[in-house]
């Protein structure tokens, strides 16, 4: 692919269009990273320069997260994870220790007792939460909460992931594609204030409740009732 724009760049750049050279340019950088058993991902590029390596559609662009399964005794990783560490950083890629054993352990426990271990680990939170935020970060999403006030107590809420940057209007559309195309008007409040509050009602009562447009860009952990009209 990369060999195949290299010499239909060349033969443009011979018509004597100079703007082709830096184009060239970077799909040398590019070959020559391969040649030598880099990933593309690799390669510290400029923005105007990545804006042509998008456009090759290669394998090795993809993000890549790395997962290193660890001994119990050290859930945090010890010399072989420094290794896979040192190994994926020059792939500019990151590495989640989890320790499948610990998970196990773990997941039959009851939330109290998981907390507790937990903090005799020494250990903020479980691997696999490090690794769904890894996830996330790595493909630039983020979570955004929905309420059902029609539910009996206590209210159900429902994620949903979406890419960062995304407005109310679009977020409402993967809820249902009738709140987008009748939105008027997303009610918003943070997830932890929400369950501080204890329910949508005390939060609306404590004026809580934000009144947000069709172009506002949701936030991670936002719990939204969107209203709309057709």
């Amino acid at each position: 692919t990369v060999e195949k724009r290299i010499e239909k760049t060349s033969r443009l750049l011979k018509t004597g269009d100079r703007k082709y050279r830096f184009e060239l340019d970077v799909y040398e950088k590019v070959k020559s990273a391969l040649e030598q058993g880099a990933p593309a991902r690799a390669l510290l590029l400029r923005e105007d320069e990545e804006e042509f390596v998008r456009g090759l559609f290669l394998l090795t662009t993809k993000p890549v997260l790395y997962v290193a399964n660890t001994g119990e005794e050290e859930p945090a990783g010890g010399p072989l994870f420094a290794a896979v560490q040192a190994y994926a950083a020059k792939e500019r890629a990151e590495v989640i220790p989890v320790s499948a054993g610990l998970e196990a352990e773990l997941t039959g426990m009851a939330p109290e007792e998981r907390v507790y271990f937990l903090q005799e680990m020494g250990l903020a939170e479980r691997g696999v939460e490090k690794l769904i935020k890894a996830g996330y970060k790595l493909l630039d999403l983020l979570s955004f909460f929905t309420v059902d006030l029609t539910k009996q107590e206590p209210e159900e809420l429902r994620a949903w992931s979406v890419k960062k940057g995304t407005k109310a209007v679009d977020a409402a559309g993967k809820v249902h594609t009738d709140f987008a195309r009748g939105f008027i008007k997303a009610e918003v409040i943070g997830v932890e204030e929400l369950l501080a509050c204890g329910s949508y009602a005390a939060a609306r009562e404590k004026g809580l409740i934000r009144i947000e447009g069709r172009d506002y860009p949701m936030q991670d952990g936002d719990v939204a009732l969107f209203r709309y009209n057709l």
